[in-house]
């Protein structure tokens, strides 16, 4: 695994572009075949054996079906977290129906695009039904970055995904200026609530309260490095979704996964409130009203 390529010429596909280029000869490509600044070509990066995708996911299975061909029997590295909004799909999933003859391997865990690419240490986790697999990429990363293995693909996508809806409950509360307290119950709360949906889809409950779950979850619910923190500052401030998203310039995954769970919350009967008012604020709810339904439902007693 000495040669990679990245697909996805964003911050993160370039951080871990960075990354990985301690140990291995990496190569970036834009994901849309687009010219960008220090990229190769797609068709060039496709052609490697190694390939790390850092995509959005609600674009991922719509690309896959494009190069499903070039990608079968390929070892690839799953750098984005979300939930397909149209279907409730998990990545995974859509990994399985369009590449089923890929080796895949699902990265989770802290970490900021921006600090990986300043070389600063972090903890992430590396996630595959073949922890051979998983090994294999694990040893790629750099001295800065410490690397574990997990067996938990679903654990890890439900936690991945799940955070970033909390990250933008907690950018409201913080908008309102609710206070320290509030935001610490509402994670706290969001960690449970990731947990029970996780574990609906047979997810390990020990992955939640690992990198992929507390970590990652504490990490993007308390900074405005975190694009959907920076979401719900902006929801609470009155501002429209458009609005924030022009001013981000970049893709919120938590916005179509609020969907996604909010549908699978009614589909499957999983008590999921929080997640259900992320995706009524997003749709226009008033964020104070949400608030003071949450406080109302009987659930929250519930530990």
């Amino acid at each position: 695994m000495n040669e990679i390529a990245v697909i996805g010429a964003g911050k993160w596909g370039r951080a871990l572009a960075h990354a990985l280029s301690s140990r291995c000869r990496v190569v970036v490509a834009s994901a849309r075949g687009r010219e960008a600044e220090g990229a190769t070509a797609l068709e060039t990066a496709l052609e490697k054996e190694h390939i790390v995708l850092a995509l959005s996911a609600q674009a991922m299975r719509s690309w896959l079906h494009r190069y499903a061909d070039r990608l079968e029997r390929k070892n690839l590295l799953v750098a984005s977290k979300g939930i397909e909004a149209s279907s409730g799909a998990f990545l995974n999933e859509i990994f399985q129906e369009v590449v089923p003859g890929a080796g895949v391997t699902y990265l989770s865990g802290p970490s900021f695009a921006q600090e990986v690419m300043a070389s600063l240490p972090t903890a992430l986790v590396l996630n595959s039904d073949d922890l051979a697999l998983a090994k294999g990429w694990a040893e790629r990363f750099p001295d800065y970055i410490k690397t574990y293995v997990s067996d938990d693909v679903i654990g890890a996508e439900a936690a991945g995904a799940y955070k970033n809806v909390i990250a933008i409950a907690a950018g409201v509360c913080e908008g309102l200026a609710l206070g320290e307290n509030a935001k610490a119950a509402l994670v706290a709360r969001g960690l449970v609530e990731m947990a029970r949906f996780g574990s609906y889809f047979g997810a390990k409950e020990e992955t939640f309260l690992s990198l992929s779950g507390a970590g990652d979850l504490f990490l993007t619910a308390n900074s405005v490095k975190s694009r959907n923190y920076r979401v719900g500052l902006g929801l609470a401030e009155g501002k429209t979704l458009d609005a924030i998203l022009q001013e981000l310039g970049e893709v919120a995954e938590g916005i179509g996964t609020a969907r996604a769970l909010r549908r699978l919350s009614e589909q499957k009967r999983i008590y999921l409130p929080i997640a259900q008012e992320v995706d009524a604020i997003l749709n226009g709810k008033d964020p104070r009203a949400s608030l003071k339904d949450l406080l109302r439902r009987d659930g929250w007693k519930t530990t």
